[in-house]
């Protein structure tokens, strides 16, 4: 493929979002991003994973725990409260997030990465949704919880996502207005949903290739 891929997927818990993502990117042949963006971040930035993974798609969170287990900065002890903030963590992993697309074709998952990447015009955004019969039963057999824990799952985690994309991009969190595509995956089910995501990616790379 000539042209640069980036595919930016918001989801539901639950959803088959994850899923999605891992048949999509393996079926254009590219790159695939999720909690492995964490990792890279804290790389980037000499941070333990620890303290991306503690902030991970909240909007705040007490790092005066962090500190208590021990962890550092570069290595050492630091009170470095600008860089540790959930805000500050923000801007790190968004510099990851904006590196890796410029340097290839990928697919990236949650961390508002359609919001850090809305200058890249290569890049298309998609959110995945899905029934909440479908998602509790998803939840349950992924989790290994009852259906009262995996609804209860269910609730907390949505309203984690959607507080921290809000606070962090001024949009709403699974509103169609926010995405290009914004998708059932109950519809068509998931190994359609992919091919579905793909043709439109596809012609969307076309029209760009040809302005």
């Amino acid at each position: 493929m000539e042209n640069k891929i980036i595919v930016t997927i918001g989801r539901q818990f639950g959803s088959g979002g994850r899923e999605i993502g891992q048949k999509l990117a393996e079926m254009l042949g590219i790159a695939y991003y999720d909690k492995e963006l964490m990792a890279m971040a804290a790389k980037d930035s000499g941070l333990c994973e620890e303290f991306f993974e503690k902030a991970d798609e909240r909007v705040s969170g007490n790092l005066s725990y962090a500190f208590s287990l021990g962890y550092s900065y570069m290595g050492a002890y630091a009170p470095f409260n600008d860089i540790l903030s959930n805000d500050g963590l923000f801007k790190l992993q968004s510099d990851t997030i904006r590196s890796l697309a410029e340097k290839q074709s990928c697919v990236m998952v949650g961390r508002c990465a359609d919001y850090i990447l809305r200058n890249e015009p290569s890049c298309v955004s998609v959110f995945i949704h899905n029934t909440a019969e479908n998602r509790i039963n998803r939840i349950m057999e992924y989790d290994k919880v009852t259906e009262q824990e995996a609804k209860d799952r269910m609730a907390s985690i949505d309203k984690s996502r959607s507080s921290y994309y809000n606070y962090y991009t001024n949009k709403a969190w699974g509103v169609a207005s926010s995405y290009h595509l914004s998708i059932d995956a109950s519809v068509l089910g998931i190994d359609d949903t992919v091919l579905f995501i793909k043709d439109f990616v596809m012609r969307r790379m076309d029209i760009l290739s040809h302005q």
